[in-house]
Formats: C-alpha cells, sequence, structure tokens
C-alpha cells in the first residue's frame, strides 16, 4: 500500500519521467519506511549510536522481552534498555525478531546495535557474539502439564502424577527450541543419565511462551524453559508445573556485537550502577511478581495475543485504504496524539483521538462529542491536506515526514525552518538532519528573529521529536503486527 494519495500517482509518475532525483517517489511504504540495515551504519559501536541518536534493538515478542499493549511498548528487557536509552541520551528502537534462529545473523549485518531475547550466555554463543554483564540469573525449569483434577485434589496427592526428579525424564520425548541452551542442557542429561530423552528441535519461530501453551493445551507432554519465563506464564496457564529444575542458576545478558566494544563497555558500567537501584527492583517486580503488569502480554489488543493495537482498528484500516495510507502509520500518529484516548485534552485545548485544536476541528467537522469514526476520517482528511501542500518534496518518505511535522507545528513553522535550511546551506527538501534541525532552532532568538522567519517562535523539539517518535513506533508495529 502506498503512502501517496490515489489521487496524486498520476502527476507524480510525470515528474519521475522528469527527472531521476524523483524515481524514489514510485517506492511502496513497505519498500521506504522499513528498520533494515540501509538505515545504518553496518558496523555501529557508541559513536555511531549516538551520532545516529537511537539505539536499534532486536528483540522476541514476549512478556519477557517486549511487546505491544493498547499501543504502548512493554516488557521487563524493554524497559531496562529504555532506561538504558534515556542515560545515554538517544532513541530506542524495536526490531522484533520472528526467527530466534536468525537474530546472531541480524546482529552481525548491522540490522541493530543489542540482542533482546532472554538471552543465556553459551560458549556457543560467545564465539559468535560478546555478551552485556548479566543482569539476571535463573534455572531452567521443565514446564509439564498438571493432571486434569489437579484442582480438585491435594497438591501433596497430585504432585505424585508428575516428574519430580531428572532421570525420569528418560525416554520422554521433550520439545524445545533447538538453537537454545535447554537444547544444549537436555543433550547434557542425556550423557548424565546415560540413557536416552526424545528431544524434538523446534525452529526459532516458535517462541518458548508458545510452547508453554502447546503444553498447558495438550499438544506436547514437555518443553523446557527459564525459571524466570515458567513465573511469568503460570499466571496465563495456571494447569502448568515448573517446579522441577534442571540445571544451575545460568546468566542472562543481552546480546552485543564483536565490533561493538564501546557500546559493550558503557552497557556494563551503566548495569553495574543500575542493577543496584529500586528502579530496576521495580522493572523485576512488577513482571515476575504483579500480575496486572504481566498479564497484559495475553490479553486483548496485545501484540502477543493478536494482530490488533487498539479498538479503534476497523477504523483505522477502513479510513487508511480509503486515503492510501497504512493503517499502522496512522495508528502510531493517534497514539502518540492521544494513546488512543477519545478524551483526551491537551493543555492548549486540543482533544480527541486527533487532538483538534477547537479553531480547526470544526472544519473537518470534527467536535469533542464527535464519535470516533467521524474523529479518524477528520483527522485523515486534514493529513491529506497537509500532504499536498509538500508536492514540492520529491521523496515520498520525507513528503510524509513533512506532513506530520505540519500537522504538529502548523504549516507557516515548517516554511520558516525550510527557509532557515537555505539559509544555513541544509537541504530545504529532505527533513532528516536538515529541515528537522532548523524545526528546533525555532525555540532559539537567534533563529526565530530571523529576517527569513515570519511565524516566530516555536517549541522546536516537540516538533522533531514529534515526527521521530511516529516513526520509530510505526516501524515497530510494521514489525509486531504484520500485515
Amino acid at each position: 500500500m502506498k503512502f501517496i494519495p490515489y489521487k496524486n500517482i498520476i502527476p507524480l509518475i510525470t515528474l519521475l519521467l522528469v527527472s531521476v532525483l524523483l524515481s524514489c517517489q514510485n517506492r511502496t511504504p513497505k519498500e521506504n519506511v522499513v528498520v533494515g540495515t540501509a538505515e545504518m551504519e553496518k558496523h555501529n559501536d557508541l559513536k555511531e549510536i549516538l551520532a545516529n541518536n537511537k539505539l536499534v534493538v532486536l528483540a522476541e515478542n514476549s512478556a519477557t522481552s517486549y511487546f505491544i499493549y493498547k499501543g504502548q511498548k512493554m516488557g521487563l528487557e524493554y524497559e531496562i534498555l529504555k532506561e538504558f536509552a534515556e542515560d545515554i541520551g538517544v532513541k530506542l528502537e524495536i526490531q522484533v525478531v520472528k526467527d530466534l534462529d536468525e537474530i546472531i545473523d541480524k546482529l552481525n549485518d548491522g540490522e541493530g546495535d543489542l540482542i533482546s531475547c532472554n538471552y543465556t550466555v553459551t560458549k556457543e554463543r560467545r564465539r559468535l557474539i560478546d555478551f552485556s554483564s548479566p543482569f539476571m540469573r535463573t534455572s531452567q525449569v521443565l514446564i509439564q502439564r498438571k493432571p486434569e483434577d489437579w484442582r480438585s485434589r491435594r497438591k501433596r496427592d497430585w504432585k505424585k502424577d508428575l516428574i519430580t526428579e531428572p532421570d525420569q525424564l528418560s525416554r520422554k520425548k521433550i520439545h524445545v527450541w533447538k538453537n537454545s541452551s535447554y537444547y544444549e542442557r537436555m543433550l547434557n542429561l542425556q550423557d548424565e543419565l546415560g540413557d536416552t530423552i526424545y528431544l524434538e528441535g523446534l525452529d526459532g519461530d516458535v517462541i518458548p511462551e508458545d510452547v508453554i501453551e502447546m503444553v498447558s493445551k495438550g499438544f506436547i507432554d514437555y518443553t523446557v524453559t527459564d525459571k524466570n519465563v515458567a513465573l511469568i506464564n503460570q499466571r496465563f496457564y495456571p494447569n502448568i508445573d515448573a517446579s522441577l529444575e534442571l540445571s544451575v542458576k545460568q546468566k542472562i545478558a543481552f546480546g552485543v556485537r564483536k565490533t561493538s566494544p564501546l557500546l559493550r563497555k558503557r552497557l556494563n558500567a551503566w548495569l553495574d550502577d543500575f542493577m543496584k537501584t529500586s528502579t530496576y527492583s521495580y522493572i523485576k517486580h512488577k513482571y515476575l511478581n504483579m500480575s496486572s503488569f504481566s498479564n497484559k502480554a495475553k490479553q486483548e489488543y496485545s501484540s502477543i495475543s493478536g494482530g490488533e493495537i487498539s479498538r479503534f482498528d476497523d477504523d483505522i484500516k477502513r479510513v487508511s485504504e480509503k486515503y492510501g495510507w497504512d493503517w499502522r502509520l496512522l495508528a502510531a500518529l493517534i497514539y502518540q496524539e492521544s494513546k488512543f484516548k477519545t478524551n483526551s485534552e491537551s493543555w492548549a485545548g486540543a482533544y480527541g483521538l486527533m487532538q483538534f485544536m477547537p479553531g480547526t476541528g470544526p472544519t473537518y467537522g470534527v467536535y469533542p462529542s464527535s464519535p470516533p469514526s467521524v474523529q479518524i476520517e477528520g483527522g485523515m482528511e486534514k493529513i491529506t491536506k497537509n500532504y499536498n501542500q509538500w508536492e514540492s518534496i520529491p521523496d515520498s518518505i520525507q513528503r510524509v515526514k513533512f506532513t506530520l511535522g505540519t500537522y504538529n507545528a502548523g504549516l507557516g513553522h515548517i516554511l520558516d525552518a525550510q527557509r532557515l535550511a537555505v539559509k544555513y546551506g541544509k537541504d530545504p527538501l529532505i527533513w532528516d538532519e536538515n529541515v528537522e534541525l532548523m524545526i528546533k532552532n525555532l525555540s532559539n532568538p537567534k533563529y526565530y528573529h530571523d529576517e527569513v522567519c515570519y511565524y516566530g517562535y516555536l517549541r522546536g523539539s516537540e516538533t522533531f521529536n514529534y515526527v521521530r517518535s511516529i516513526f520509530i513506533r510505526y516501524k515497530e508495529y510494521k514489525t509486531a503486527f504484520p500485515a
């Protein structure tokens, strides 16, 4: 699906024939707005991360690592890394990896800066990548199903029906991720027992939490996972037992590319201090002990449970298709504006899902009492108007960013920033690292009093962060909620 409204396709094709410069106009959003190696240096270390103002993390879609609930990013490891990103002054960007068998290759190919997937430190993995200091230690446990009548029996009675010692795993079939520390442990346990354990190796696109669900529903009998993962999932599946430990406590850490020693050093120093704080203790407690947080992972509008971001998805998809936009981009904008709260009102009086100002909303048929479908339709109409005001921008991605900037700050301020860009040797047709920098300067009297500026002061950092935040969230929505 294209960003470009359908009525503008013919003029753009004409421009394409006129100039090679406009060739990117014919791309689709999938080609233009995708997180990948083209957007970052292949061997980023701390210097490049700081310069790019973003830390890209390769994560799994799980309650332990990272998930999205009602548009909000959550997860134990995500919250730890969010604190780290804030400490070094960069944006945190999440790239969900569907197949964990590929995650090390993706890290070494430069598609991310860190691995975050409840990753156990092993000798084999250390051969390929480095690790941060461990932020958690946990043992491996057997996941098995309680007897069907466990609720009506005493625990000491139904416990007798379960495997309670490792040697009872002889001749049992266990399903585990083949490229995991669990699989390695089961191979070692076979040698220790001097007997066969029938191991069914699973591919990396089946995460441990999915396999736990298979045990709970009776599709398979046994799997192995880390105790911290089991603790979280026992809240979702009370009929599983995870009391049998199969290993000593092992280190859980973030994966780091071997060519990023400065990032590893900075992360380790920060972890050493952070793990002594009450913030770290609360994050662990929140996800491991407070069901009100961890349960969100399996509730409606969670990226783990299904493909819906919010209760407004149907309207967002309908309106996006009508105007030729990617629905996840519109969803990212709405979250930025209102966090999907229909009664949201800003300090300046902006209201509703799309945060219309009182003087602007009626122009698009949107009032504080308008139903969500009307608010979204009116917002998309305004976005389309702003998009059409930027026909001079040849690149479609840059044009969308000018559009978002205009939606937030108004056309006049963006035109001021363009004129400043020309004056200070920046490209007025490129948002990234050009016009956006001049936008930030519009809160400085030296710039907004410049003779080329007609619209005065703007809280420029707000618009700068507004556009960047929407695009980061859009990329994350794309990986967490595939079309």
